[in-house]
Order: C-alpha cells, then sequence, then structure tokens
C-alpha cells in the first residue's frame, strides 16, 4: 500500500475512533492508565498502548532482570562514533527488543547538549554540537521506528542539567534557543518525523515546558509540521488547563494525573474548549494507528527488518565509539609482552549510567574476562590498584536474592528475583500476585559468599523502616526520613547510608535479610517501592594496593590501568560538583606511569574528566560506558583485531576552570544562560585556554593524507588516501569559518561530515552537504532565520584542531 494511500486510511480509521468517544472517555485517554501503558478502548479497536524508558536498551513495564535487555553503549558513545547509519542499525535492535518485550513507545533518544560538563545526565545525551546531535538523533529515531515503535525525542527543551530540574527557569535569548537548543529538535521533527516528543520540567523564559504553547503548538506544531504525540515527562504535568491549552497531549504516569476526571470537568465549566482535548486524543489515535494498535488503521511497518544479533552489535558500537586520544610511540595496539591489567573498574565494570535509564542485561563482560580472553594464557596479570569509591553500592558480586512480599498478616504474597540488592518497583510493576493495596512489607533476603576476607560493611538506601540481619546478627533496627531532597528520585538514587559491618570470611556464605515494612501513611509522588541493600567489600589500605600495582606494572611490558567515575557521580537527578576521578585513581595512574613508560590508560566515563596525568603516560583510551559487550570490544581495541573509531562528540578540558560554561545551578530559581549561542567548541575556539582535546578529535590505527578539496554552493568533495600500513576508516569533518562578523557567531561551526574507508595505499572520494543553517543566524528582530552573505572558508579536518585542506567559497544569497 503506497504511503498516502496508508496515512490516508489511518487519519479516516482516528477520526471514526475519535468520534465514538464520549468526553469522560477522551479525557481518561489522555492521562495513562498507569506507569507506562495507556488505557485500552475495546469500543473502538483500541489496545493499550504500552511505553518503556531507553535509550540504551529497552527495560519493558516491569525493572527486572526476569526479562533482561540487550545494553548498548552510553548516548555518547554512539555519538562518538560520528555514524547516523550505525545510529539506526541501534534502533533498529532496539525496536526489536520493544517488540519483544510487547512495547510500543520507547521514550528517547535524548537529544538535549552537553551545555555543561558537569551535567549530571551529560552521558545520556549526544554531544555539545546541534548538527552531530541531530544527525546521531535523526538516525535512531529512524530506525526505531523502522521497527515499527514509536519514539519519543526528549527533553523539549533546554533540560541540560539536573539541578533543580522541576523548577529551575531557563532563561534563554531567542537566538541561542534557535540556534543552539532547538536545532537537534528541528532536524529530527524535520528528517525523521518522530511519532512522538516528551517536554521537560523546566522553564524557558518564565513557562513551564508542559504549557509552553509558544515552543509547542507555534513552533514544535506549527512551524515545523509536527504530527506526534507531546507526552509530558513523568510528573511534570502540574496545571490541566495550561497543560491542554499548551499542547500537551499526554499527562503521564497515570492514572491520578491534571488529565482524566478534572479535564472533562474544566470542560464542562467553559474552562477548556473541548476542540483541546480532541485534538490530543487524534494525536494519541494516530500514534495507536502507526504502531498497529487501533483497528482498521495498516500500521506504518508491516514487513520488519531483518533481525539483529544485539551481542554483536554491542560490541561493535563499542570498539566503534571508544576515543584513542593520546597514542605515544604506537603504544597500541599492544605488542606482544606480558600486560599489567589495573584498577577496580578493569574486575566490575561500569558499563550504563545511573538512574532511570538502567537496564539488566543477561550477562556483562568486563575488560579483565575481555582481554583473559583475548590474550595468551600467562601473559596477563591483575590487581585491583585503586577503587574509584568508598560507597557502599548496590549488593552485586556474591549475592543470591530475591524478595519476598508479604501482606499485612505476614502471609507471602509473592516473590521477585533480584539481580542485586535494589527493588525498584514502579507503577504495578509488581512480582505476580502482588498490589500496592495488599502489600505490607518486602524482604530482601538470601546469601552471600564473599570473595575478600575482612571487614564487611552493610546499609541500606531508601527511606522508611528497615531491619538489617547479616550472619544471624542485627546491625541495624529503625527509621530513615525525607531529608532535604526536591528530587523524588533522590532518596533513592542518592547516598547510601552504612549500618554495620560484620567480619567475613572468603568462600564462607552467610545470610542476609533487609525487611522493609511500608509506611502506610506516607504519600509516594506517585506507587512506588524503592530501596536497596548496599554493601561494601573490606577496603585494602590503598598505598598498599598502588604498591601492588606498581610492582606488576614494573615487571610487565605494558601497564593498563581502568580508571572510571561511579553513580554517585554521574547519574540523573544531580549533577557533578567537579571533573575529577573519584578515590585514589590519579595517584593510581601516575605512580604506574612513574614505573613503567608504556603505560595505557583506559577511562571508563560517561563524560569529560580531568586528567592531570595525561602527558605522562603513552596512551589514553575513552571507552565511554561501554555497554554490555565493553569488556570485549575493549580486548579486540587494544589488541589490534579491531580500530578504534571514535572522534570526540564533545570537547574535553584539561580542568573545570577552562570550560567554557560552568554554572548549572540556578539563581533564584533562574539559571540564565548568559554565553548565548557559545557553548561547546564554538566557545573554546575563542577562549584564550586549549582544551586537553579538541572536538572531533580521535587517533586510529592507520594515517590519512587529505588531497584535494572542492566545494560547491551545497556541497564538499574531499579526496583523501590512507597511508598506513592497515586498513581504516576517517571521519572527515568540515568546518564552515565566516570571514566577516565573526564576533556575532562561532569562529567556525560543524557543516557536515562524512565516513571514509580505505585499505592501505587506497584513495576515496566522499561528498558532504552542506547543511544550510551554518550560512544562517536566526534574526531577534524579524523573527526570522537569515542567510549571511559573504567570504567563507571551508575547513576539512580531522578535528577542530586538525584542519588539512581550505577552500575559499563566496555566498551572495540562497
Amino acid at each position: 500500500m503506497a504511503g498516502n494511500q496508508a496515512d490516508s486510511i489511518r487519519e479516516q480509521a482516528v477520526e471514526s475512533a475519535l468520534g465514538k468517544l464520549d468526553l469522560d472517555t477522551k479525557a481518561r485517554l489522555l492521562g495513562g492508565r498507569d506507569m507506562w501503558s495507556l488505557t485500552a478502548l475495546p469500543e473502538i479497536g483500541l489496545a493499550p498502548l504500552v511505553m518503556s524508558d531507553g535509550p540504551i536498551g529497552v527495560r519493558g513495564v516491569r525493572w527486572t532482570a526476569d526479562d533482561p535487555s540487550i545494553a548498548l553503549p552510553s548516548p555518547t558513545a554512539l555519538a562518538a562514533t560520528w555514524d547516523p547509519e550505525l545510529a539506526r542499525r541501534a534502533g533498529r535492535l532496539l525496536a526489536q527488543e520493544a517488540r519483544r518485550k510487547g512495547v510500543h513507545v520507547l521514550l528517547a533518544p535524548t537529544v538535549n547538549l552537553h551545555r555543561s560538563p558537569l551535567g549530571g545526565r551529560h552521558f545520556e545525551a549526544y554531544s555539545e554540537d546541534p548538527l552531530l546531535t541531530g544527525e546521531i538523533g535523526t538516525g535512531y529515531v529512524l530506525g526505531v521506528q523502522d521497527g515499527g515503535v514509536g519514539t519519543t525525542v526528549k527533553h523539549f527543551v533546554a533540560n541540560d542539567a539536573e539541578t533543580d530540574r522541576f523548577t529551575v527557569d531557563n532563561a534563554i535569548d531567542a537566538r541561542p534557543l534557535r540556534e543552539v537548543y532547538l536545532a537537534p529538535f528541528e532536524a529530527i521533527v524535520k528528517n525523521a518525523r518522530p511519532w512522538g516528543i516528551m517536554t521537560a520540567y523546566n522553564q524557558v523564559n518564565g513557562v513551564t515546558m508542559t504549557e509552553h504553547r509558544h515552543l509547542v503548538q507555534e513552533v514544535l506544531r506549527g512551524e515545523w509540521g509536527f504530527d506526534g504525540v507531546n507526552v509530558s515527562d513523568w510528573m511534570a504535568a502540574r496545571s490541566t488547563t495550561g497543560c491542554i491549552e499548551g499542547g500537551l497531549d499526554l499527562a503521564m504516569p497515570g492514572p491520578v494525573t491534571v488529565y482524566g476526571e478534572a479535564l472533562a470537568a474544566a470542560v464542562r465549566a467553559g474552562q477548556v474548549d473541548e476542540s483541546a482535548v480532541d485534538a490530543a486524543v487524534r494525536n494519541v489515535l494516530r500514534l495507536a494507528a502507526r504502531v498497529g494498535a487501533l483497528d482498521g488503521a495498516p500500521p506504518v511497518v508491516t514487513e520488519l527488518p531483518a533481525p539483529l544479533d544485539g551481542v554483536a552489535l554491542a560490541r561493535e558500537i563499542a570498539h566503534r565509539g571508544f576515543v584513542l586520544v593520546r597514542n605515544e610511540r604506537s603504544a597500541l595496539p599492544l605488542k606482544p609482552g606480558s600486560v599489567a591489567l589495573t584498577g577496580a573498574a578493569a574486575r566490575d565494570a561500569r558499563v550504563l549510567g545511573g538512574g532511570s535509564a538502567q537496564v539488566f542485561p543477561d550477562h556483562v563482560v568486563p575488560p579483565l574476562d575481555g582481554l583473559t580472553a583475548a590474550m595468551p594464557e600467562g601473559s596477563l596479570s591483575y590487581t585491583v590498584g585503586a577503587d574509584p569509591s568508598d560507597d557502599l553500592t548496590p549488593a552485586d558480586q556474591g549475592f543470591t536474592l530475591k524478595a519476598v512480599c508479604r501482606g499485612f498478616d505476614g502471609e507471602i504474597l509473592g516473590e521477585g528475583s533480584l539481580p542485586s540488592g535494589q527493588v525498584q518497583w514502579i507503577g504495578d510493576d509488581l512480582p505476580a500476585g502482588v498490589t500496592h493495596d495488599t502489600l505490607a512489607s518486602i524482604e530482601i533476603t538470601g546469601t552471600f559468599t564473599p570473595r575478600e576476607s575482612g571487614e564487611h560493611a552493610f546499609g541500606t538506601r531508601g527511606l522508611g523502616a528497615f531491619t538489617l540481619t547479616v550472619d544471624g546478627r542485627t546491625l541495624y533496627e529503625g527509621v530513615q526520613v525525607m531529608g532535604a531532597e526536591t528530587d523524588p528520585f533522590e532518596a533513592f538514587f542518592g547516598a547510601p547510608i552504612e549500618r554495620g559491618r560484620v567480619e567475613l570470611t572468603a568462600g564462607r556464605t552467610v545470610e542476609v535479610s533487609l525487611n522493609h515494612p511500608l509506611d502506610r501513611e506516607f504519600v509516594a509522588p506517585l506507587p512506588a517501592v524503592m530501596f536497596s541493600l548496599v554493601h561494601l567489600a573490606p577496603r585494602r589500605d590503598p598505598d598498599e594496593l598502588i604498591a601492588e600495582a606498581v610492582e606488576a606494572a614494573r615487571a610487565a611490558d605494558t601497564a593498563v590501568v581502568v580508571v572510571a567515575t561511579t553513580e554517585r557521580v554521574e547519574s540523573e537527578g544531580f549533577d557533578r560538583r567537579d571533573l575529577a576521578l573519584p578515590g585514589r585513581q590519579d595517584d593510581l595512574v601516575a605512580a604506574v606511569a612513574a614505573a613503567n613508560p608504556n603505560t595505557v590508560v583506559v577511562v571508563n566515563a560517561g563524560s569529560p574528566v580531568e586528567m592531570p596525568w595525561r602527558d605522562d603516560v603513552a596512551a589514553i583510551l575513552l571507552s565511554w560506558f561501554p555497554g554490555q559487550e565493553g569488556g570485549a570490544a575493549l580486548a579486540d581495541v587494544l589488541t589490534g583485531a579491531e580500530e578504534p573509531g571514535g572522534r570526540l562528540p564533545t570537547t574535553w578540558p584539561v580542568r573545570l576552570a577552562d570550560a567554557p560554561v560552568t554554572e548549572v545551578t540556578p539563581t533564584d530559581g533562574t539559571l540564565a544562560y548568559t554565553e548565548g549561542v557559545f557553548i561547546g567548541h564554538g566557545a573554546w575556539d575563542r577562549a584564550e585556554t586549549a582544551p586537553a582535546y579538541a572536538f572531533g578529535h580521535g587517533l586510529g590505527y592507520t594515517n590519512w593524507s587529505y588531497d584535494t578539496l572542492e566545494v560547491t554552493s551545497d556541497s564538499a568533495k574531499v579526496t583523501l588516501t590512507n597511508t598506513g600500513t592497515r586498513p581504516g576508516r576517517e571521519t572527515v569533518q568540515i568546518y564552515l569559518a565566516p570571514t566577516h562578523d565573526t564576533a556575532a557567531r562561532p569562529p567556525r561551526l560543524l557543516a557536515g561530515f562524512a565516513q571514509a574507508q580505505a585499505a592501505p595505499g587506497e584513495s576515496v572520494e566522499v561528498e558532504i552537504p552542506l547543511a544550510r543553517r551554518a550560512f544562517e543566524i536566526w534574526d531577534e528582530q524579524t523573527g526570522a532565520w537569515t542567510f549571511v552573505p559573504g567570504t567563507y572558508e571551508v575547513r576539512a579536518a580531522h578535528s577542530l584542531a586538525d584542519e588539512r585542506l581550505t577552500a575559499t567559497m563566496e555566498c551572495s544569497g540562497p
């Protein structure tokens, strides 16, 4: 069936279904049935639409390991590939996962910008650059929707930090709002036609985004032609009339929202025109029609893409996203010989960021396991070296746990498996046979077999009453009350509390229990049970651990140090305080590098960190949060089986103080974006200090010569040659440098990019369209895009700091 014909039939089905609904039913449909789904209406053939968090996996409606999810690398890693087609394949895999889990809509991608390196959710967004973000986001959305699953591009707009995210008013002038923060959303709407968008918690220029009529109704729907669903971020909707008149279609989660009965009453009281309700319902029904959840409407996708191997794709994205920022004396790939691996993160890898985007893969390959499998037997040694954190973390290694749910009479209502000591049941995400009305207490119970002898610390995270018992000994019995948190998730994502210590012997199994009776008088912002049993293994003297690592490094041909951030550094719900690696990790790297000049450092972080030792080591490889296959991909790259393919999607400063934008904390409720259009590399271009590593930087395992550059009014052709000894991939970047009026805009703008692949000695040509928007600015006087004529330099570059060829073009107008 032709596309236009299918669109027409879907619209007819939508109008027919809408005409059969009364006001109360329409209002109820817009409020959500529960945490993740919308109300089914069998009378019009509407199935319950199901949503699920992303963006690196599909959790499904239950946050549980009983139904594991593929865990892809973090969005920063995906953006570091600079490959929209790879992003499209990632989207197709996630659609495949969504369909397997009965999910119609993925709550992703996040296309907010890396305005400041302190942004706590930095890892979940793509880049500091609007064009790169828009291109990667477009590929992702196209891929998910290729699989017949909807997306909700988020968080519209300017949700670029976590501090006071529910209430902050981001004050942004019209020009930076258009040229920078709205730009990736506009590109995705134009090029991918997403079926959904999610409006953010924050305000923009005094209006909360779920009520922002100008940005939603006039810009998003009016100027850009968006015809999908606008869903609130969870619990972001605050006003019945404000939201419906502002263009919000869905107020999630349900069933208690500002819509439903309140919306129907507002219509009957004359406060809201029923046509506004009809418009919202029409958008919801159109989404249902597109995903195949409305009878009589052909879904957009009737032939699914070929199935993808999730494990293989996770491994490919990881190595394609690894960024080799330093490689002195060709330290990588590793040469034959012995390797001393050190760092707690090499053994217990952090593969994804903290917060609502967490999923449970069925396995994780840490660096130690990946390298052990890839290297000759006996060539690899391991020491802990330094642990990134002294915080207690959810019980994991050595624990075998379940959650036992009891009713008010003490009877067991049901049980749920726990991959770690975290209970995180939101909405109806409860074990079979359990409801919020009947649930009186939950006990995390099971066994723990320690891998180290010594004093083990145990504790809790969450609010309410707890009784903690380990090896027959009660360590704590008391109540944790709410502190000063303003984010309702902070109590769960926040700091754990130590409750006691027990001397344990390696290999001797003990019983553990954490009982949590529910407080029936506490009114949560949504039905949820969220708490954790947390644990910390014995801490040895840090100097001794570093000394062990130094001795191993001195005896080896190569030392590999894995350093990392933690969940208390990078997570949803709070911003970072600094860019320092936690714990004694900097000391570890410095000591190992002093003992072995052939030291390779792997940085397991989702966003920039300071690296005071960067000039003293042989190689630095940024692995981001590399997903479940990260250790296998790392082994591929270190041994040379694969080339590190990544280029920096965001600038890495030497130190936080050098970053152009560091303020993420509002003053009197307002965060002023005083930097205007100058964020990211556009701001660094004007800065007096140089970054550690520039935007677009990244080394491979071969070399490239840039031979010719030909420019037309709308494209640049670059011929380049692989001058190295092995096949490789190069990301050709085109920057546009206006030679006039430079004070009003960044000195250089990314105008396009493309990937080239070639064998040794082979020459290839890539043609890169020049983004028209790079020649335009938003005129705040006329309220329109304005083409800026004049002379432009077109620069073909390996990175912003490594330009290879330049051509000049005269632009007189469109």
